[in-house]
């Protein structure tokens, strides 16, 4: 296993004196080059624990360390050099006029030199396949192209850990799987640390480790395999059994031989399709 990137020790925060725990003494590591994926029921903590990450809020009980840098006033601005978050609604992010200048614009905040800065704008475009479209207005873009073009404004401040929250909610079906894999070819190439915090089971089915919020409270942690077996015990906190699974047990429980590696929709569908062939 890899050395802890992020660790929550023991932590709880409530928004104000009046109102419940939003976390109750949650503890848990994310490790260095993992795509760990935080799910749960809308209330159940999971963007509180982001926000936490990057220093958007402090805890009132524990500590947060990123990368063994204890969280604090002090510390809060070197976090977010390490952290790059990436939000529901990719219109809400631009700044530019064109694609390049929005790419650009964190860049410039830092002071980083234009020689640089044009070389880091092309290859973070060309990381999310969007080097095509430097000079393009955002607004002409589609939903998943505008999400993968704030991945690159992310990407070029050169973050060890990258923050989807709820990043593909607001997507089509299309979109969602362009920022996905996406996503997971940064993780492959790049060893880049990812967290994805979303309701959506079937995007979590693609993450290494998937921990489950309940009320506040981590309910559980496992790979997708662990995760799904707990089957109709996900129902009941809100969350829907990915197809993928449901067709998978059903395939299993006819004496077709799955594995683990096909829970993902990709490794499922190219072995129907395998099958087919032979019959």
């Amino acid at each position: 296993m890899n050395k802890s990137i992020v660790q929550f020790q023991n932590v709880s925060y409530r928004y104000d004196e009046n109102s419940p725990l939003a976390l109750k003494n949650v503890q848990f590591s994310v490790y260095e080059g993992e795509w760990l994926a935080i799910v749960g029921h809308n209330g159940s903590g999971k963007s509180t624990i982001a926000k936490l990450m990057n220093g958007l809020l402090f805890p009132e009980v524990g500590s947060v360390y990123i990368n063994d840098i204890n969280l604090s006033d002090d510390t809060v601005w070197d976090i977010r050099d390490m952290v790059g978050m990436v939000f529901q609604n990719p219109d809400n992010q631009f700044v530019g006029t064109t694609v390049q200048d929005d790419v650009a614009f964190g860049l410039e905040n830092h002071g980083i030199p234009r020689e640089e800065m044009v070389v880091r704008v092309q290859d973070a475009l060309e990381k999310v396949n969007m080097g095509e479209f430097l000079d393009q207005e955002p607004h002409h873009l589609s939903g998943g192209q505008k999400q993968r073009v704030a991945i690159a404004s992310v990407l070029a401040l050169r973050p060890r850990i990258i923050i989807l929250d709820e990043a593909t909610s607001m997507l089509d079906p299309r979109g969602r799987n362009e920022v996905l894999e996406t996503i997971r070819q940064l993780k492959q190439e790049d060893n880049i640390t990812i967290i994805s915090i979303t309701h959506d089971l079937e995007e979590a089915a693609r993450a290494d480790r998937i921990m489950i919020m309940n009320q506040g409270e981590v309910f559980h942690t496992g790979n997708p395999t662990d995760i799904f077996a707990l089957d109709e015990k996900l129902v009941e906190l809100g969350l829907d059994i990915p197809f993928t699974h449901k067709l998978a047990k059903q395939l299993i429980k006819h004496g077709f031989g799955i594995d683990d590696s096909m829970l993902q929709e990709d490794k499922l569908v190219d072995y129907l399709w395998k099958l087919q062939q032979k019959i």
